[in-house]
């Protein structure tokens, strides 16, 4: 067995229980669907300081220029780039999955305040920790990007490159797809936005990147045993912090419908709980 393959088999289980995790069944309600993408949009954003801090590493980005390291690594690498940073837009010209989730979001009514007062902090030169402390965060998205932070800090290629193509794939089940696929018939089209970035992850991380990303982790790791335990500990790391991630976003929205049984609500035209 390839040492890929016996990073796989070790990482699936976790997998397993992230693609059986209860939270999908709770999705169901417009109400629930839009909390979850107000707390999911942070994984998003966080996903691509990941991605980002990679191509820095490997692709020769600092001033005076010198080649990358492998041109294999760097080829592979800015490749993903420019399909997660400027992929296709619906509507002509190109964007950021980000700011395709964003627009997702609007189209759905979910409130993007708090992510967007985030990356305004963080472009303005505020400092991660201060941008993240503020209270309309939801807190398992602050613990989740700090995760991730944790993870890039600590400057190991091997457990970023298996943290980022191993630990932070779409991972979406048939049955995450089908709810937002129903949703969106019921409610007259107002989630096309999110299927159309949910076909776009699913196309690419099903093909071009998935394979680039096998690449990359065989391309950095090769035959070093410590590169792949630092990869295996990357991987499980990022896909850990995914589950405690559903687990808080599951549990918020458990408490979100019990505060909906206590206090009367009204009910929109097409009888399904507003957001």
């Amino acid at each position: 067995m390839s040492e890929l393959a016996t990073l796989n088999a070790a990482l699936q289980p976790c997998r397993n229980q992230l693609l059986q995790h209860p939270l999908y069944g709770q999705l169901s309600e417009p109400a629930h669907l839009r909390r979850f993408l107000e707390h999911h949009v942070f994984a998003v954003w966080d996903f691509m300081s990941l991605l980002k801090v990679l191509q820095r590493d490997l692709c020769g980005t600092a001033i005076p220029w010198t080649p990358p390291r492998s041109s294999a690594a760097a080829r592979l690498i800015n490749e993903i780039v420019v399909g997660e940073e400027t992929d296709l837009h619906p509507t002509g010209g190109y964007a950021s999955h980000f700011q395709l989730y964003r627009e997702a979001m609007h189209q759905f009514g979910a409130d993007t305040t708090a992510v967007d007062r985030l990356v305004d902090s963080v472009r303005e030169g505020a400092e991660l920790s201060i941008a993240l402390a503020h209270p309309e965060i939801p807190s398992g998205a602050r613990r989740f990007v700090e995760t991730t932070f944790r993870i890039i800090r600590s400057g190991e290629t091997p457990r970023l490159v298996a943290a980022f193509a191993l630990g932070r794939e779409i991972l979406i089940p048939d049955m995450f797809r089908q709810i937002v696929q129903g949703l969106n018939r019921e409610l007259g089209g107002s989630l096309t936005a999110l299927l159309y970035y949910l076909d776009r992850h699913i196309e690419l991380d099903g093909g071009e990147h998935g394979s680039a990303s096998e690449e990359l982790i065989h391309e950095i790791c090769g035959t070093n045993p410590v590169a792949w335990q630092q990869a295996r500990e990357g991987a499980l790391t990022a896909l850990q912090a995914r589950l405690q991630f559903w687990d808080d976003i599951a549990s918020s929205l458990a408490e979100a419908g019990a505060s909906r049984r206590e206090v009367p609500t009204l009910v929109s035209m097409s009888g399904l709980l507003a957001g």
